[in-house]
């Protein structure tokens, strides 16, 4: 049986949509999901709803974070300004074993302008069974973290 997760997600209105399908499709994984907003397609400001996810990952509240918005970028430099955060932006399957495998990220962004609902799913089942290789990464974790 694959191992779930405990996951925090959010987004701003330009990742609603597709928040709401990966938490549809997680919890039918078996994953606890928990929604930290928004909550509609009204626009507001993503920092109010990526931050938070961030944190709770940070403090240990939830092993892993989602976070979407229209292209990803804005909502990945706001989750890596918490500190003990590693996010990237993947836009394909092979980013996501890379972002894990190679930089043991704890966070995901997404880009619901960039890829399809069916790549965000793809995308984010790959990224959550894929393992730290840890080894030569290791060192460069390390230094990323400050460690």
């Amino acid at each position: 049986m694959p191992k779930t997760f405990t996951i925090a997600i959010g987004s701003d209105h330009a990742g609603f949509k597709y928040k709401e399908i990966l938490k549809a499709a997680l919890l039918a994984d078996g994953h606890s999901v928990r929604d930290l907003g928004t909550d509609s397609e009204q626009p507001c400001d993503y920092p109010d709803f990526i931050r938070p996810v961030a944190e709770a990952v940070a403090r240990g509240e939830f092993e892993r974070g989602i976070v979407l918005g229209g292209s990803g970028n804005g909502e990945a430099i706001v989750a890596n300004r918490v500190k003990g955060v590693r996010c990237g932006v993947c836009w394909t399957e092979q980013v996501a074993v890379w972002n894990r495998s190679h930089n043991d990220a704890n966070c995901i962004s997404l880009g619901q302008r960039t890829i399809t609902a069916d790549e965000a799913v793809s995308i984010v089942r790959i990224w959550l069974a894929t393992e730290f290789e840890g080894g030569r990464h290791l060192a460069r974790v390390r230094k990323i973290d400050g460690v």
